[in-house]
């Protein structure tokens, strides 16, 4: 194995960090956007945009790994199967949290409301990029999958 080629297998982990860290941050500034808003009053337009696009963001990345990084991980490691499962079990919780911040978005609850669909998600997302990365890093820095990032990872 050339260097180049160990540099791109080690790359899938790297990039796994780096899109769960972008996301963390998104999260942040999502909740003080929501924590800064009139507390009994209707979400303002920015902090929509906030919601929509951490939303987007969280979703595209679970959808990418169902369907690109999950059977590519799945193929080389059919052992892994159980986590894989676990972890595309977790995409689907959050998803129905992600659909529950949006309809409360979409029915103009006020910020505080919003805040504890917010919370709700971090403890959940949080808690699956934990055992996401501690389960398949090590894995990722030997995986040979030849695909665009944002593809497999999300548009982050």
């Amino acid at each position: 194995m050339t260097e180049g080629e160990k540099t791109r297998l080690i790359a899938w982990s790297n990039e796994l960090r780096a899109v769960h860290g972008r996301l963390r941050e998104a999260l942040r500034v999502t909740q003080a956007a929501v924590k800064a808003g009139q507390p009994t009053g209707p979400p303002t337009r920015e902090l929509l945009l906030f919601c929509h696009g951490f939303c987007t963001a969280l979703t595209g990345h679970h959808e990418g790994e169902d369907r690109e990084l999950f059977p590519a991980i799945a193929a080389a490691h059919p052992e892994l199967g159980p986590t894989l499962r676990k972890l595309e079990q977790d995409h689907s919780m959050i998803a129905h949290l992600i659909a529950a911040l949006q309809a409360a978005t979409e029915r103009g609850l006020p910020p505080d409301k919003l805040e504890g669909h917010l919370e709700g998600i971090a403890a959940i997302m949080e808690s699956h990029f934990r055992y996401e990365e501690r389960e398949l890093l090590t894995v990722l820095e030997t995986l040979a999958l030849d695909a665009d990032p944002s593809d497999v990872l999300g548009p982050l």
